[in-house]
């Protein structure tokens, strides 16, 4: 008997078929002669309706065991079905029911819970039509981003989780060792030890592969790498993770306008092949997350990005009529409502902001001409601010060894970084994008821990 997925039966499934599907049971109806029950088994929104006839073997059983949150395979008859708004029905000839869910104590009985409360049982909340459409996204968004970077020949890298580098010198990292911590080495500063540590020296969970993707660019021309990074800040925001999932691509031969160009496309390519790919989990999200969901895909799709400089940015902030919180100049760093400002209410679209001053930006961008500014890049869009933070790199050795001191970052550790500059060095670029901001901006999703699994956050990792 062929397993059917109950998204592709519902889509293709013909009266007179005889199938089997699998999954968990959403809700049980008995009426006196036979009884209905919606079987969910995770491949889409839609419930497949299995009628169950009193006459079927063991139907006092079944029904007794057949409680929400339980767990069956049926094998029967597709039908038409007289109910309005469903098109076919399954109607059984056997149920086999693997797992009980007992109702007085299986949580989901109710419609509704609260997002809080089903963040407490992370490993039950994914049977939720909620979590169920957010988890569909997330894969055809990481299907998307696959395919966007294999179909122009980037080399996906697994670039490495342990490091000993900080990649922006930002501090919050989580350390890495295999030293007793009741037993702590010391050294005759009093200090702990870490040549007795496993690497020998200090190691730390990464917060960026982009380092690394740099020496694979200057060996394969265009990279990307798609993995976990940890950021131990210890905040407990609707915006923060402590692990979260990186896509970083870099590209040898590449400059700014190259950079920007590749950050657009990408954008309208993973927002475009989830519409085609989760249309049913989309609609939802515009009818009961937040419904300016397909309307803000839209605007990223069919718009072209809009490019200024930071330097016209500070100029259109401070002509505004806006009373902002956090004050605005040439100098400082922009803030979540000013990027809102500018791709909601002046661009009304997705705006690209460069050359930022080179005092707020990170070591590794390249220096412009001016030397006040570097060829920084952010993506700002509506409803979110940066979703996309990428530069030009700078590939003039004395210029990157210069922005080292100047940054006050130890140059002995950057080595090998700094041996890319004096061996075949070439103009190149790249940027990143946090995997969980784009899923969370694609479906209106409020906190960011509700479109990850598992959420590591402070005080919060039960598994």
């Amino acid at each position: 008997m062929e397993i059917r997925r109950i998204a592709e039966l519902l889509r293709t499934g013909q009266p007179g078929e005889a199938v089997t599907v699998r999954g968990w049971v959403r809700t049980k109806r008995e009426l006196k002669e036979f009884a209905f029950a919606e079987v969910n088994d995770g491949s889409g929104m839609a419930n497949l309706q299995v009628v169950i006839n009193a006459d079927l073997a063991d139907s006092d059983t079944i029904l007794r065991q057949l409680n929400t949150g339980a767990s069956v395979e049926v094998t029967g008859e597709v039908v038409e079905s007289p109910a309005k708004g469903q098109r076919i029905e399954l109607k059984a000839t056997t149920v086999r029911v693997y797992g009980e869910a007992d109702p007085q104590s299986y949580v989901l009985q109710k419609k509704r819970h609260s997002f809080e409360f089903l963040r407490t049982i992370a490993h039950l909340r994914s049977r939720t039509n909620t979590y169920g459409a957010v988890f569909r996204v997330r894969n055809a968004c990481a299907a998307a981003v696959h395919q966007f970077f294999q179909e122009r020949g980037f080399l996906w890298v697994h670039t490495p989780i342990i490091t000993a580098s900080d990649c922006e010198g930002a501090g919050e990292l989580f350390s890495v060792t295999s030293l007793d911590l009741n037993a702590l080495p010391l050294n005759e500063a009093k200090a702990v030890d870490f040549s007795q540590d496993f690497f020998g020296k200090r190691a730390f969970l990464t917060v960026s592969g982009q380092l690394e993707a740099e020496i694979m660019a200057l060996a394969f021309g265009s990279v990307y790498t798609f993995g976990p990074t940890f950021r131990a800040e210890n905040s407990n925001t609707s915006r923060h993770l402590a692990e979260f999932w990186m896509i970083e691509p870099e590209m040898a031969f590449c400059d700014l306008d190259g950079n920007m160009d590749l950050a657009e496309a990408f954008l309208k390519h993973i927002f475009k092949s989830v519409l085609e790919n989760c249309a049913e989990d989309m609609e939802f999200f515009n009818k009961r997350i937040d419904n300016s969901v397909l309307e803000t895909a839209d605007n990223i799709i069919n718009n072209e990005f809009e490019r200024i400089t930071y330097t016209e940015a500070i100029a259109q902030l401070e002509k505004s009529d806006r009373k902002f919180e956090y004050p605005v100049s040439w100098g400082l760093d922009l803030q979540s409502e000013h990027e809102r400002y500018l791709a909601e209410e002046l661009f009304k679209k997705p705006v690209i902001v460069t050359d930022y001053p080179a005092e707020i930006k990170a070591f590794y961008m390249r220096q412009n001409d001016d030397g006040k500014t570097v060829r920084a890049m952010d993506v700002l869009a509506p409803k979110v601010g940066e979703i996309i933070g990428g530069s030009q790199r700078e590939e003039r050795l004395d210029v990157l060894e210069n922005r080292i001191k100047a940054s006050g970052i130890d140059a002995e550790e950057l080595w090998w970084y700094l041996d890319l500059r004096r061996y075949g060095t070439v103009p190149h670029a790249g940027f990143g994008l946090g995997f969980e901001r784009v899923v969370q901006f694609m479906t209106g999703m409020g906190n960011i821990r509700d479109v990850i699994p598992f959420p590591r956050a402070p005080q919060t990792i039960d598994f």
